[in-house]
């Protein structure tokens, strides 16, 4: 589990609930003015009801994947990857494409093990790499869609709290005999709404959504290293120059001069 995820939504609600006590001098029965029930159930079930109006099921089915994502963490990094790969090119070169088969069962990462077993049954380069970029797209489409469906509820969460906070006023309104601690309390309630609507979207929907693409970002950097190296493998390269060659993408990838590049030369081609 990734603990910093936990952390941020733990720090995130505990400021609010300690500003709050120190507001009220630390009186601790002061939190329950933080608590409406008809608030919280307005605001999120308006939000999921926006939300699905906004997506197609299709997209919607993503969402647990993406989510998965947000408090999942990946045991190994882009150095430890091209290491991994430059030791399989040279187990491959000693003693043969074939002698990979163990690792294409045994390995951990669900690409590799799928690009070694197509290099080991001596599939098409051009067959292998397709196969393995669908793959990569169609994991970056569901940290993409997930990533959507947040900013999207990070979008409608503080304008179903103000709708929250409209309704409850129209409803004091409707009860402007009763007495004044009453009404100073119906007040309260109904500010409540716009409080859950901008903590859930800025403590929990967008952060969501934040870390998903940054993590989506690392993972689709790892693929490609991966797929580079796997074909490298395949074509017999020489190890140290496989790792050489996967140090210098991945330091274009992360100045950016990858995707400048790749921009030039659509550029030239349109």
């Amino acid at each position: 589990m990734d603990i910093g995820a936990l952390i941020g939504l733990i720090t995130a609600f505990s400021g609010l609930i300690l500003g709050f006590l120190i507001e009220a001098k630390f009186e601790f029965t002061a939190l329950s003015g933080l608590i409406s029930a008809p608030a919280a159930s307005f605001v999120l079930i308006g939000t999921i009801g926006a939300v699905i109006l906004s997506f197609p099921v299709s997209e919607l089915k993503k969402l647990p994947g993406a989510l998965k994502t947000v408090f999942t963490i990946k045991h190994y990094n882009e150095v430890d990857m091209i290491n991994q790969l430059a030791e399989l090119s040279e187990k491959a070169r000693k003693d043969g494409l074939l002698s990979l088969e163990q690792d294409a069962q045994s390995n951990e990462n669900e690409l590799i093990k799928k690009g070694l077993a197509l290099v080991v049954d001596g599939i098409e380069t051009e067959v292998i790499k397709d196969i393995l970029e669908r793959e990569n797209e169609l994991r970056e489409s569901i940290h993409e869609s997930g990533g959507k469906i947040f900013e999207a509820a990070g979008g409608y969460s503080p304008t179903m709290g103000v709708l929250g906070t409209v309704m409850g006023m129209v409803n004091i309104l409707g009860h402007m005999g009763a007495d004044t601690v009453a009404l100073a309390h119906m007040i309260a309630t109904a500010f409540v709404a716009t409080m859950y609507g901008v903590l859930f979207a800025n403590a929990v929907y967008l952060p969501f959504a934040s870390r998903i693409k940054v993590k989506a970002e690392r993972e689709k950097m790892i693929n490609d290293l991966i797929i580079e190296g796997l074909l490298s493998i395949q074509a017999g390269e020489n190890p140290r120059i496989i790792k050489e060659k996967l140090n210098l993408t991945l330091l274009e990838k992360m100045s950016g001069k990858s995707d400048s590049k790749q921009e030039q030369l659509e550029e030239v081609e349109g």
